[in-house]
């Protein structure tokens, strides 16, 4: 099979295009913001807008937009919204190339124009973890994570109403594509199209329009988070180590270079609910991380942990140098209500230490632990799979959900 020969699907994708994860450490111990938790929560709850109707603070014209489209995470570099090692530290530094703004529709464009540095709601969120547990001292010493009680800020979100739209206007493309080349789909919602058709061509570069607008709100919000801490703690961003370990993507299509039956060949991997897991040496990965392996973002659950892991050799050969992009859950958002009707989540959490702030209480249940597998187990299957090898463990002291 040759890159000629597949198909694109905007449903393999996903509509959160470019949903992704990103991991800030700092110098601070838990002990430092422990006195100051309640405050910092707040701040960044009040910077950092969440929720269906979260409004950013950036106004973009076309022209502005369009641009932030093709340059991703550089467009925001170049304003001063963050530093130039955050696009050096982040997946295809921020941008996919090949977005064509052309491609993008007039609805996708307003629902996305002013949700710049919004986090999104349902399983998105920002939260201030602490260090837990270190499983490999030599690649966390890499990663610049110190001992446990360190303090780091993980962030999860993607395009925001931006790729859903996108993703809905070539769904209905797709469908009628699929129809027109006879392909034979079991479930409507995998319609898809040859990658060299016109179709095809045209979804890959909304796509990567889409793409390229969520590394911008991942690194928007980094900004924010920076100001927020340096708000709180009266510091510098700087003098308090705020550097970025890696920013990851899942829901997103890649054009990338695998071996298949014996042969080298370029192949469209589609990582819905996956994230990539590349391993030591691979030749995309940022030079300071090149010796140890890909950094891999897992986030758990609010009331549990997440991990830090790196991408392994298997991964080469078992899953497209992908990974898990998350625990994956065991209740539907309905059955978790039901399961916590009654139940304060929000006080359960503080009961524990973790603050929690949320645009909407009522839809704590659907996100509490109950909800999700425990991601330790997710992540000793991947170990033992050799797919990647965990280097730490963190948990949330503070989280902000949309």
């Amino acid at each position: 099979m040759r890159l000629s020969d597949g198909v694109v699907s905007p449903g393999g994708v996903g509509f959160d295009i470019n949903c992704g994860t990103r991991l800030i450490r700092t110098d601070l111990t838990e002990a430092d913001v422990r006195p100051e938790l309640k405050q910092l929560v707040d701040q960044l709850f009040r910077d950092i807008p969440a929720g269906l109707a979260g409004r950013g603070s950036l106004a973009l014209s076309d022209a502005e937009l369009d641009d932030l489209m093709v340059r991703g995470s550089s467009w925001m570099i170049d304003r001063g919204f963050g530093w130039p090692e955050d696009v050096e530290l982040t997946e295809s530094q921020g941008r996919l190339p090949g977005a064509n703004p052309a491609a993008v529709s007039r609805r996708a464009r307003e629902r996305g124009r002013r949700q710049l540095g919004t986090l999104g709601s349902g399983n998105h969120f920002l939260e201030v973890q602490v260090l837990d547990t270190v499983f490999d001292r030599r690649v966390a010493d890499r990663f610049g994570l110190n001992a446990p009680g360190q303090v780091l800020i993980f962030i999860h979100c993607g395009s925001r109403g931006f790729g859903h739209q996108v993703c809905q206007d070539y769904l209905d493309v797709m469908e009628e594509a699929s129809a027109r080349y006879k392909i034979v789909l079991p479930d409507k919602q995998l319609a898809c199209a040859p990658i060299k058709s016109p179709e095809g061509e045209r979804y890959l570069a909304a796509m990567a329009a889409a793409g390229n607008f969520a590394w911008a709100n991942r690194q928007y919000i980094t900004y924010w988070v920076r100001r927020s801490l340096e708000k709180v703690f009266q510091r510098s961003p700087q003098d308090m180590g705020m550097h970025l370990i890696y920013d990851v993507a899942h829901n997103i299509a890649k054009i990338e270079s695998h071996e298949f039956e014996g042969e080298a060949m370029e192949l469209c991997v589609h990582r819905k609910g996956a994230t990539r897991a590349f391993p030591a040496g691979h030749p995309e990965l940022p030079e300071r991380y090149r010796e140890v392996g890909q950094p891999v973002l897992v986030p758990g659950d609010m009331g549990r942990y997440s991990y830090l892991a790196v991408g392994e050799p298997q991964s080469m050969h078992e899953t497209w140098g992908s990974a898990c992009h998350g625990a994956g859950r065991i209740r539907s958002r309905h059955e978790a209500k039901r399961l916590l009707l009654g139940v304060d989540v929000a006080k359960r959490l503080a009961d524990r230490g973790i603050i929690v702030r949320c645009q909407n209480k009522a839809a704590l249940a659907e996100e509490a632990s109950e909800a999700y597998k425990d991601v330790a187990n997710v992540m000793d299957v991947l170990q033992g799979a050799g797919i990647s090898r965990n280097v730490a463990r963190m948990r949330p002291i503070g989280v902000i959900k949309g």
